[in-house]
């Protein structure tokens, strides 16, 4: 049953005994470790329940993908051995399959995108693996391997929907039940299925009554949309904050038995993920990835919701490959996702002592932040962070506070270009009248990118506001503003499209008509 060596081969549906029977036999230990249930006491206290971390960083790759590479691999026969294997992977996947190669003496060739971070390509080198430098981006990468493949007659391991690439990731949950047999949830993150699908397949056939909840990111949804069709669908676009799970169709197995075997799913902002990776800096002293991550930010968000209280409940680490300088976005934002901080647009009368009285409704609380610059001379908009103790229902007190006070408030809070752009730029605003329209875009970090992108629309309207901001993640952030008339659009959309970033009209947000805006 689990003999299926290329990606091409009819897909097996095993039964769910199946599926216990080769999760049971699969030889990952032969490379893989026994990773630890950590406790993790502070963040239990405050939530009431025994929270515990599944610390699959702590495996020589520092993911969990090392499990099912491994487990497929050893099953190749001689002649598929010789010939070598082939992938196609950004990240934990691809020093997975180095690693195994190196183990079992099979040569592995993972074909990465250009746009790869050099820590991780240095890192697959290190564990024996051949790169091979191509494309922009993970589906130009995976065709070119696909294409290798056939040439040269590698056998494809596909990251997540294989039968034995699941059953090696949910032997994970065999040691689940053996570290804690008195578990009540398991909480599990979800890119493409793989580790969701091997892990619930056993729990039901163990357990049953331990609830296995995916969880995935807003921005990377493909099991909920999927839930929601009946069937896998691909998403247009995916995030790529949370990159290890930034996957836009989830696979054919891992969705058959996502939907048969998980009991619920939620997702989760950016936010809640960066809030999750402090949690566990904090009790555990490791720094997770944000995919690592997301199971953890799941559980917190799940727990709330469903007030679970003196639970036991489990998350997986899954990765711990981070880009250091990532580390800066995580601080920053790891606030608002505790709700810890509240971001407003306040405005204020331009007056003399107008600030004071601002303090004095704020009741002694901390600001962390205020931007402001002279408007006019009645009015004055500023951006106004403030540290929070008790979460949303404190800033909604202090909004009707403001409110009361004769200030207009907007909460930015959870507007994405405030804290991503504008909270940087608050003051500038045109020194002319300008049919002025603003558009965010992501693209990946690779030489050329900024360069495509002035190319396509820089020499064609006149560009009036431009920011750009990467904190150390493999995509780029601009904020830009063109000087466009209602007869332009259409031309201007076209352009958009055959730029092939992804982007979004930002001109209707308050943030920039508080700041930026005539």
């Amino acid at each position: 049953m689990m003999n299926q060596a290329t990606q091409t081969a009819p897909v097996p549906a095993p039964s769910g005994a199946e599926y216990l029977r080769d999760i049971l036999r699969a030889p990952v230990y032969e490379v893989a470790q026994v990773t630890p249930l950590q406790a993790m006491g502070r963040l239990s206290a405050r939530s009431g329940n025994h929270i515990q971390l599944k610390r699959e960083d702590r495996q020589p790759v520092h993911s969990f993908k090392l499990r099912g590479a491994y487990n497929m691999m050893s099953q190749l026969n001689e002649a598929q051995r010789q010939a070598g294997v082939i992938a196609a992977s950004a990240g934990n996947h691809a020093q997975g399959l180095a690693l195994s190669g190196k183990q079992l003496g099979v040569k592995a060739t993972i074909v990465m995108p250009r746009t790869t971070p050099d820590i991780k390509v240095d890192a697959v080198r290190g564990f024996g693996g051949k790169v091979v430098l191509h494309g922009s981006n993970f589906d130009e990468a995976k065709a070119h391997a696909e294409q290798l493949a056939s040439q040269h007659g590698f056998t494809f391991i596909p990251p997540f929907d294989h039968p034995s690439v699941i059953a090696g990731q949910g032997t994970i949950g065999v040691e689940l039940v053996q570290q804690n047999s008195h578990l009540d949830y398991i909480f599990v993150p979800v890119g493409g299925g793989g580790l969701a699908a091997g892990i619930a397949v056993l729990i039901k056939q163990l357990m049953p009554q331990i609830k296995v909840i995916g969880v995935e990111a807003e921005d990377s949804a493909c099991l909920r949309a999927a839930l929601d069709a009946g069937q896998p669908v691909t998403l247009d676009q995916v995030g790529m904050f949370a990159d290890g799970v930034a996957v836009k169709r989830i696979g054919e197995e891992t969705f058959r038995l996502c939907q048969q075997y998980l009991d619920d799913s939620i997702t989760v902002s950016s936010d809640e993920i960066c809030s999750a990776v402090k949690d566990i800096f904090e009790d555990t002293r490791a720094i997770a990835e944000p995919s690592g991550a997301l199971s953890l930010a799941g559980l917190k968000k799940y727990a709330e919701i469903q007030q679970l209280q003196d639970k036991q409940l489990a998350a997986i680490l899954s990765g711990a490959n981070l880009n250091f300088h990532g580390l800066r976005y995580v601080s920053e934002r790891c606030e608002l996702g505790e709700k810890r901080e509240g971001l407003l647009a306040v405005t204020i009368p331009e007056r003399p002592g107008a600030f004071l009285d601002f303090c004095h409704l704020l009741g002694g609380r901390a600001v962390t932040e205020f931007n402001y610059r002279y408007n006019d001379d009645s009015l004055a908009n500023v951006f106004v962070g403030i540290r929070l103790l008790q979460g949303q229902e404190e800033l909604e007190g202090i909004i009707g506070d403001l409110r009361k006070g004769g200030y207009p408030v907007v909460d930015l809070s959870d507007d994405e270009m405030a804290k991503v752009h504008v909270r940087y730029m608050i003051g500038g605003r045109p020194s002319k009248p300008l049919t002025e329209r603003l558009y965010s875009f992501e693209f990946p970090e690779y030489p050329g990118a900024l360069l495509k992108f002035l190319n396509t629309l820089g020499t064609h309207w006149n560009i009036s506001l431009f920011n750009y901001r990467n904190h150390g993640a493999d995509y780029g952030r601009v904020l830009c503003g063109f000087e466009l008339d209602d007869a332009d659009l259409l031309s201007f959309t076209s352009h958009l499209r055959k730029l092939g970033y992804h982007w979004k009209d930002e001109t209707g947000n308050p943030a920039y008509r508080f700041f930026l805006a005539q």
